[in-house]
């Protein structure tokens, strides 16, 4: 019976219509990972098995039956006939044209449901790979902030903890601090109130017998109405005896608070001062010069010094309030604390003299400024005189040039040219640098007589150094043993080759004295200026450079000053090295008194507060309080280098100090009529200082010689020099009273070959031997009277007495003295000759074995120079 209810369930089943709808559907939910989940649809699909039918039936069945074949059932008579027909292997019906197209259009729309469907889950699996990556580096970039922010948290406490460590440290060092000052106070009162108590009677102590036991007396005191109160003693506090209890606690009215409380309280006001944002810092421009100090430099930040102090100690520098910074680390501290840092130095002073650079549209022509340089006596002041058309070598002294003079000649239509005349002589180096410097061209004047010679040389290697053109004017033409072409053919050896043997450099052939062919050096200098294209701004303060300088008596100090860029005007404030004035007075070098001085300008100044140095240079400041700020500050700069060089604070200068305290000085002081005179003598006599005697100057000026400088002589026992000069009637009395000398020259050569003379004077003189003769000791005699002599013979020379003598053994001198006595026989002798024999006898010396040689030489000093 199972068996035909399962037949009839398979029957049932195979005869079900076909059908485009999904016939049993299912959903399945699936689980994932980090919470998520699916829902799946599961559609089971049922194979149709079809069963052969009559014609007629396939051909009358409508469109809408085959809609809802699921509807019908089939009949239940149709079962056997199924299976008979299956039995029996019956062919099935091939499907109609309607039948294969509905199935074609099913399956058509399965495939397209089937593309949309994964369509779809491929665009759905892409949104959700990019939501897990997005969540991901989300993920990622929170762990990344997590993790600074504890790396950050815990930077922060490390800080807090070394800071609130080093407040605790300094905190108790100041709390200890105070322990002792307290103890130290009550230490002193009570050895004040033992001394009192010690004073009181002694039934007063028995009275009371608190006192005994080092309790605090208290005394009765009458109230207003007659009752009577206890007072506390108004004496100064002791250190406590006795055992302590709680009623000599509570009793103690010295009472201090303790470090717990101390430190709470400290708590207290640094949380509340950061409450109201007191730690919040200021922010400033801090000036910081090139030293200040810890507590200046708080003061300038709006901070407190002890914070400042922490802020340095966490650096590393242990300092306190008082000590001094460089300027450097406090930038560093400054900028760390976000301050903005302005450095400031002393020498800011000097800022802003040069002034700014000059346009080219406000630049114009100025005239040459032309050095004439070479050998003394080859004729450049005369060279000079000849273009001036003046007669400057008349005016010095010896025939030869000793300062520097400046001169300006007007050509007329072809212009002006400004001179500098330097001197020749060795001395002067100095003032033929400064000429260097501030010139554009220089005329190197060579003797035709002469050809090249030292300083010549010397003005050669100047023009190098200070990369200057060079014009050869070949002097003396006009003498018989004239001979150019020497000269031009010497200068081959310094690297100058002259236009006419095929160079660059232009020659001319002059003579001074005849005054022929200025004209053509005139041109020369002229067409080299233009060659340079010379301009100046006149439109500005004026600059310039100092070319000499004296102090002029009734006029004082007196400057030769040369423009060089700039006008200079009367009134004008300038600045002159360490040395300032207001221009009262300007004259040219024909005496002419001048308003305005231009660029290449030479002119002499009056109203400096001082004579400057040569080759200083010059600028016109605003203000006098300028000026002074300035002078004042080179004059400090220059007394700390001479402090610095006198002083002896290290080893090499101690022991410089002491090889100087061997050598022998000639101390002189010297006074001179210009600056650069003066400064020439000084170099020359520092040249003649050797490792025995040298020349110190005590003082150095310009102008007369004044009763003070003798007395500065008198103090060293040094003579007066003057060059050029004279004394006043003051300072002749005063050498008179002490026996200063005092010497003028006009000529430097004078002066030098005196000081050099007293130099070789002060030398040890040289010792100079001369050999007189030998002797061999044949036999040593023993004399009890006169000790031991050696009986000797005379094998070369002569032997003389009192000579000095060298005892020599293999070779070796033992011993060098003198020779004491001299006897031929019996009687004295003067001299033995050779071939002779004699007795000798050392001074003090008897170690002599026969054998020996005795070589007897003499001693002469001989007088040396320098």
């Amino acid at each position: 019976m199972s068996d035909d209810v399962e037949t009839e369930e398979k029957t049932k089943s195979r005869r079900k219509p076909l059908t485009l709808r999904r016939t049993e559907t299912g959903a399945v939910k699936q689980s994932f990972s980090h919470g998520r989940s699916k829902t799946v649809v599961v559609e089971t699909k049922r194979r149709r098995v079809l069963t052969p039918k009559k014609e007629g039936e396939a051909a009358a069945k409508t469109p809408a039956a085959k809609e809802a074949p699921a509807k019908k059932a089939p009949p239940k008579e149709s079962a056997p006939a199924a299976d008979d027909s299956k039995k029996k292997g019956a062919v099935l019906k091939t499907l109609s044209e309607d039948e294969k197209a509905a199935r074609a259009e099913a399956l058509a729309k399965a495939r397209r449901d089937q593309a949309e469907r994964q369509k779809r889950e491929a665009a759905e699996r892409a949104e959700r790979e990019a939501r897990e990556a997005e969540e991901r580096a989300r993920l990622e970039a929170e762990r990344q902030r997590l993790a600074e922010e504890e790396a950050k948290r815990a930077k922060e406490a490390e800080e807090r903890r070394k800071a609130e460590e080093e407040a605790r440290l300094a905190l108790e060092a100041e709390e200890e601090e105070r322990r002792k000052r307290n103890a130290a106070k009550t230490d002193s009162r009570a050895k004040t109130k033992d001394a009192s108590e010690a004073e009181r009677k002694p039934e007063e102590d028995a009275d009371n017998p608190l006192a005994q036991l080092g309790g605090r007396i208290k005394t009765r005191r009458k109230g207003a109405g007659g009752d009577d109160r206890t007072s506390k003693s108004k004496e100064p506090a002791r250190r406590r005896t006795g055992k302590l209890t709680i009623a000599n606690a509570l009793d103690d009215e010295e009472r201090q608070r303790s470090l717990a409380s101390v430190k709470r309280a400290r708590e207290r006001e640094k949380l509340a001062r950061q409450k109201r944002g007191g730690d919040a810092r200021i922010v400033r421009d801090v000036t910081i010069p090139e030293t200040i100090t810890v507590q200046e430099l708080a003061s300038r930040m709006s901070m407190r010094a002890v914070d400042l102090v922490k802020e340095l100690m966490k650096q590393g520098q242990m300092v306190t309030a008082n000590a001094t910074l460089d300027a450097d680390t406090a930038q560093l501290v400054a900028e760390d604390l976000g301050h903005t840092v302005k450095r400031v130095a002393e020498s800011d002073v000097e800022e802003g003299l040069e002034g700014a650079q000059d346009q080219d549209a406000d630049m114009k022509p100025r005239p040459p400024v032309v050095t004439i340089m070479g050998h003394v006596d080859h004729g450049k002041t005369s060279l000079l005189d000849a273009l001036r058309q003046t007669d400057v070598v008349s005016g010095e002294a010896g025939g030869i040039t000793q300062h520097i003079g400046a001169y300006q000649v007007d050509l007329g239509a072809k212009g002006k040219i400004t001179f500098l005349d330097t001197p020749g002589h060795a001395a002067f180096t100095q003032m033929r640098a400064r000429g260097a410097q501030v010139t554009d061209i220089i005329i190197l004047v060579v003797a035709a007589d002469d050809s090249i010679m030292p300083q010549t040389e010397e003005a050669i290697s100047h023009a190098k150094a200070a990369g200057v053109p060079m014009i050869v004017a070949i002097n003396k033409v006009d003498k018989p043993d004239a001979n150019p072409d020497k000269v031009r053919t010497d200068l081959l050896q310094y690297e100058i080759q002259v236009e006419s043997m095929g160079g660059e450099i232009q020659d001319v052939e002059v003579s001074a004295l005849k005054k022929t062919n200025l004209n053509s050096l005139q041109d020369a200098i002229l067409l080299q200026a233009e060659l340079l294209e010379l301009k100046a701004n006149p439109d500005r303060a004026a600059e310039g450079a100092v070319v000499e300088a004296r102090l002029d008596k009734g006029r004082g100090a007196v400057a030769t000053l040369l423009v060089e860029r700039g006008s200079l005007k009367r009134s004008d404030i300038v600045v002159v090295g360490s040395e300032w004035g207001k221009v009262r007075a300007m004259s040219d070098d024909k005496g002419q008194q001048v308003k305005e001085a231009g660029p290449a300008y030479p002119v002499e100044v009056l109203g400096l507060n001082g004579v400057p140095e040569p080759g200083e240079k010059f600028y016109v400041v605003d203000s006098e309080a300028r000026a002074r700020e300035v002078a004042d500050f080179r004059q400090r700069q220059r007394r700390e280098k001479d402090a610095a060089k006198s002083s002896g604070t290290s080893l090499e200068q101690m022991m410089a100090q002491l090889q100087d305290s061997e050598i022998k000085e000639l101390p002189v002081v010297i006074k001179g009529d210009v600056q650069g005179s003066v400064e020439a003598i000084v170099g020359a006599l520092e040249k003649m200082s050797t490792d025995e005697v040298r020349v110190r100057v005590l003082h150095t000026g310009v102008g007369g010689i004044s009763e003070s400088d003798v007395i500065l002589a008198e103090a060293s026992s040094a003579p007066v020099i003057g060059f050029n000069v004279r004394a006043n009637k003051q300072a002749r009395d005063e050498s008179e009273r002490s026996g200063v000398e005092i010497r003028y020259y006009s000529v430097i050569y004078d002066l030098i070959d005196d000081l050099k003379a007293t130099l070789s004077g002060m030398l040890e003189p040289e010792l100079r031997e001369t050999f007189l003769g030998n002797a061999e000791i044949l036999e040593i005699f023993s004399i009890s009277k006169h000790g031991k002599v050696a009986g000797c013979r005379v094998t070369e020379g002569k032997v003389e007495r009192g000579a000095k003598v060298r005892l020599i053994r293999d070779q070796v001198v033992i011993h060098e003295g003198e020779l004491s006595q001299l006897k031929r026989f019996k009687d004295d002798v003067n001299e033995v000759p050779a071939g002779q024999e004699c007795g000798m006898s050392f001074a003090n010396y008897e170690d002599m074995k026969v054998g020996d040689v005795i070589e007897c030489f003499a001693v002469e000093k001989v007088t040396r120079t320098l």
